[in-house]
């Protein structure tokens, strides 16, 4: 398990692909949940290691007062160099295990928004940075589907836009970083480099993006 940081009240991992968000307390069973990643998404999470800090932390994500970023790779190519898609989202009523922005939706539907600046695109695919304001579950996942631009190898989301390059074998979403006060009030911005299946299919797309250049 990677330490990101920790200090008396809370510990930040970055969580490897392929593990349940609490994967961590079966080797820090006094740890509490915070929030969650996707299985397939890597990155910074948060655990709390009392109570109090558990609240705090609650307090900033539902006041929206933690920062995300997360790096996706999306299908085709995103238009405008940065931009918001402000959907609400419902669960889906074809598809249970879907959290949808379009389409026939049931439960409790919320309001979410998402903000995203293009860092670089390539041929067939755009890699971006998504700075989600809401922290609805599946929010990147659902919003970039929503608009065209279904995140890289996201099965549940892609439907016909469906996309898995060589080499990929998980969604391309990574949580690079998280920013919010500690209960001390000292801000602090903690960070996860790129994991090496996300850094190595960057590199073979572009390379083949200039081996294709007339």
């Amino acid at each position: 398990m990677e330490i990101i940081y920790e200090d008396s009240d809370l510990v930040a991992v970055n969580k490897p692909a392929g593990v349940n968000f609490d994967w961590a307390l079966e080797k820090r069973p006094e740890l509490l949940v915070v929030h969650r990643l996707d299985g397939e998404t890597s990155g910074v999470i948060l655990f709390a290691k009392n109570e109090k800090t558990q609240e705090y932390l609650h307090d900033l994500f539902k006041t929206r007062q933690i920062q995300k970023s997360y790096k996706v790779l999306v299908v085709g190519k995103v238009k405008d160099n940065s931009g918001k898609i402000e959907l609400s989202i419902g669960r889906s009523k074809k598809t249970p295990l879907k959290r949808v922005a379009i389409g026939e939706k049931r439960g409790t539907i919320r309001e979410a928004l998402t903000e995203y600046k293009v860092i670089k695109r390539f041929d067939d695919f755009t890699f971006v940075e998504a700075l989600p304001k809401t922290g609805r579950t599946h929010q990147i996942r659902s919003h970039f589907a929503a608009i065209g631009h279904p995140v890289v190898c996201d099965k549940l989301y892609s439907g016909k836009r469906f996309v898995c390059p060589r080499g990929i074998n998980r969604q391309f979403l990574h949580a690079s970083s998280i920013e919010f006060s500690l209960p001390s009030g000292a801000k602090i911005k903690l960070e996860a480099g790129m994991p090496e299946d996300l850094e190595r299919a960057l590199q073979e797309i572009g390379t083949y993006d200039k081996n294709n250049e007339s």
